[in-house]
């Protein structure tokens, strides 16, 4: 796995490892990816204009690979003969293997069928702009000659020879960006390394001022001189990383002026890029560019048992959800100890490739979309002055061949598919455009149309329709219906898993809320059910009807995928009328949930708490 930022979050992140597709079929929403806007003093427009210059590459990319490769490859998930729950790469620390021991694997690490040129070559083919590798992983095992430590692929393994410089020569002769990856404060080999977390073996014992100064500051510099140009640097799991341990990393960036460094060095050092991990953003991340990194199945390195692998449908769909919010992809593979790609990846890569050969130019150097919600897919733009280019991917082909897109008041210069060319009828409605489209979708994934338009974007949100109720007078709130509200930080839950079907989840900040609109016809009592799983113990929030609240508590269900329906409280609106009803978590007593619905069922019984307001 990439990092354990905590061990709550990481809880977090295994229990709900399969919800990573947030907002796959969910709304797009509108990202603010570029800079944040300069001071109008000349130096910090000029300051501003330079960061900008050094991200366009990245910008325009959108699509890179991480590649998760060492040690861990070699037991693969297994460890006396039996399979250790978690990821591949964090077998060490998951089963708590004796160093000694460990290090042994070193002695199988022999990656004779390594091909980096055929490595790079199917990136490319894949439609991939810049790889990013680990040089050395949280089991302190370095891919290069390193002289800080003798724990590397060249003095420690049968294979002795450097594995980056092969891959960085690749690179250059393919025109592919190379960028490292680097453990810099969570080491289980290097003595100290361990100090500030995952100690499970004495002879892990030492200073952590020690391995930083004499390891790790020393290995970074080693792969930013060794290798020629670096694009990208990717720190992982500041534990420990106090300022002073921190600042002395910051000098050796100016060894590489042009690379794009991420957030996870620690201490408040914010990077040039945020790093959500497993879900895309329901809303990006505004005023800051970001890279969504995703596993093709459930773990980064090589595990022999991990076969649930992603569809090449939702690999895809996933490439145009981040695009469509402003950010990257880091899509990962995880080779054997040979040096190869299991064959899914070897399929799924080309099966990317296949649709981006088509549609490439919907995703490169795009940026977000317009419409804070579209039903039937996504959205990338290229701004240009005196108008813009929209490239609508549907997902869900429309019955009748008439797509919406909703709250477009522009003229239409053109309306094209990618695939063939063929020019489609425009017609503008009240509603918005639309567009006639063929019978059927030429890719059943995501067919493409390129629309031009006139003028600066003039899209106006469709008011959000009040859910009404069933023919039983029963509401279903379901997840994907919600409204998400980030907290003052920006931090949102995420609308997770198959449409008709999701849950809300990754709701960690107390401060975030949700809330349904709903339409009443007549004055009604309802009991107040959920469908929720968390392994906590209780979790406790407030919700809110109107200008009326109650105070609400569920029981902890074991985990993050055993769901129950509880029912925490009744109500009562004493008049029809429209209006809202949300949850909010209680300071101090919350804990995280997964939401799949809330379900208001009629009763006839007198509530101990009257809703008198309706919109």
């Amino acid at each position: 796995m990439v990092a354990k930022l905590s061990m709550i979050k990481y809880q977090l992140k295994k229990g709900m490892i399969s919800l990573f597709a947030a907002t796959l079929l969910a709304g797009t929403t509108v990202s603010a990816q570029t800079a944040a806007s300069p001071k109008s003093d000349p130096a910090s427009v000029k300051k501003a204009a330079e960061h900008d210059a050094k991200m366009a590459w990245w910008r325009d990319a959108r699509f890179g690979m991480f590649i998760h490769w060492g040690v861990y490859s070699v037991p693969a998930g297994r460890y006396e003969g039996k399979e250790i729950p978690g990821l591949g790469e964090w077998i060490m620390h998951d089963a708590k293997i004796p160093r000694a021991t460990y290090q042994q694997f070193a002695g199988q690490f022999n990656p004779v069928q390594y091909d980096p040129d055929a490595w790079v070559r199917l990136a490319k083919e894949a439609g991939v702009k810049y790889i990013v590798i680990t040089s050395k992983h949280h089991d302190g095992f370095a891919l290069f000659d390193s002289k800080a430590s003798d724990w590397n692929v060249v003095k420690a393994t049968p294979y002795g020879k450097d594995l980056l410089k092969p891959l960085a020569d690749a690179c250059r002769k393919y025109g592919m960006k190379l960028g490292f990856y680097y453990s810099q404060a969570n080491d289980w080999n290097n003595p100290g390394g361990a100090a500030a977390g995952g100690h499970w073996d004495s002879t892990q014992n030492g200073s952590m001022d020690e391995y930083i100064r004499k390891v790790a500051v020393p290995q970074v510099k080693e792969i930013l001189t060794q290798y020629g140009d670096i694009a990208e640097i990717w720190w992982d799991v500041p534990t420990g990383m106090t300022k002073a341990r921190a600042d002395q990393f910051l000098p050796l960036l100016a060894l590489q002026p042009g690379i794009v460094s991420n957030n996870r060095l620690g201490e408040g050092f914010k990077g040039d890029i945020e790093t959500p991990e497993q879900y895309i953003p329901a809303t990006g991340i505004p005023g800051r560019d970001w890279e969504t990194c995703m596993t093709m199945n459930d773990t980064w390195g090589f595990k022999t048992d991990d076969q649930n692998w992603k569809s090449s449908e939702t690999l895809i769909r996933n490439l145009v959800d981040i695009a469509s919010k402003g950010g990257n992809y880091l899509l990962n593979v995880g080779p054997t100890s040979e040096g190869t790609f299991p064959e899914p990846i070897v399929e799924r890569l080309k099966a990317i490739g296949r649709w981006m050969h088509i549609n490439a130019e919907s995703i490169y150097g795009t940026q977000a979309s317009p419409f804070a919600h579209l039903d039937w897919g996504r959205c990338t733009k290229k701004a240009y002055p005196g108008g813009a280019t929209l490239y609508l991917h549907v997902f869900n082909w429309p019955a009748g061949g008439r797509l919406v897109v909703p709250g477009l008041h522009n003229a239409a210069l053109s309306a094209v598919l990618l695939d063939g060319g063929a020019a489609l009828h425009t017609e503008s409605t009240p509603a918005g455009l639309v567009i006639q489209l063929p019978p059927q979708a030429s890719d059943t994934i995501a067919t493409v149309i390129k629309l031009k338009v006139r003028g600066e974007l003039k899209v106006v949100a469709p008011v959000t329709p009040a859910l009404t109720a069933g023919p039983d007078g029963a509401f279903l709130l379901k997840a994907g219906q919600a409204d998400l509200h980030p907290s003052p930080s920006g931090d949102a839950p995420q609308v997770e898993g198959n449409p008709g079907d999701g849950n809300i989840g990754f709701w960690t900040d107390p401060q975030a809320w949700v809330s349904w609109k709903i339409k009443v016809d007549k004055p009604a009592g309802y009991l107040f059910k959920l469908m929720v799983a968390t392994p906590a113990k209780n979790s406790k929030f407030i919700v809110r009807v109107g200008s009326e609240m109650f105070d609400a508590q569920i029981d902890g269900t074991g985990g993050y995928q055993q769901y129950t329906e509880q029912q925490p409280g009744v109500f009562q609106l004493a008049k029809a009328g429209t209006y809202v009803i949300s949850i909010h978590p209680a300071d101090g007593l919350w804990n995280p949930i997964n939401l799949k619905y809330v379900h208001l069922e009629p009763v006839t019984f007198t509530p101990p708490r009257v809703v008198q307001n309706a919109q």
